[in-house]
């Protein structure tokens, strides 16, 4: 019913940048909160940022003042601005947006996953 396709992820240097973007495609109604998190090997699925709909924004510990989280409310898109690039942020993005359908249901989405790799 629903898609989201996350895109911008590769391979930076320490100290670089990227610039994620997740679309969402289907039978929207509208989108309330849409976040990114983030695994690496390993390790558990860990929150990274979280904006509502009006823009109200919320972040990990490990990327204020690093990475900004925005959103496009009209192409149903949301994007992470990451500066400041650490080997450490090195794992799979993944997009989420809690949907309401068409049918006026809500549900959560996630998307495939974008890789970002930061070598030191």
């Amino acid at each position: 019913q629903v898609q989201l396709v996350e895109s911008g992820g590769g391979l930076v240097q320490a100290g670089g940048s990227l610039i994620l973007s997740c679309v969402a495609s289907g039978s929207i109604f509208s989108i309330n909160t849409m976040g990114w998190y983030r695994q690496a090997p390993g390790n558990q699925r860990e929150f990274i940022a979280t904006i509502t709909r009006g823009g109200s924004t919320n972040y990990a510990d490990s990327v204020k003042g690093r990475f900004t989280i925005s959103r496009d409310n009209a192409k149903n898109t949301v994007y992470l601005q990451m500066n400041s690039l650490k080997p450490g942020d090195s794992a799979v993005y993944y997009c989420s947006a809690e949907v309401v359908l068409t049918t006026r249901s809500i549900t959560n989405y996630w998307g495939q996953g974008t890789q970002v790799t930061v070598s030191s």
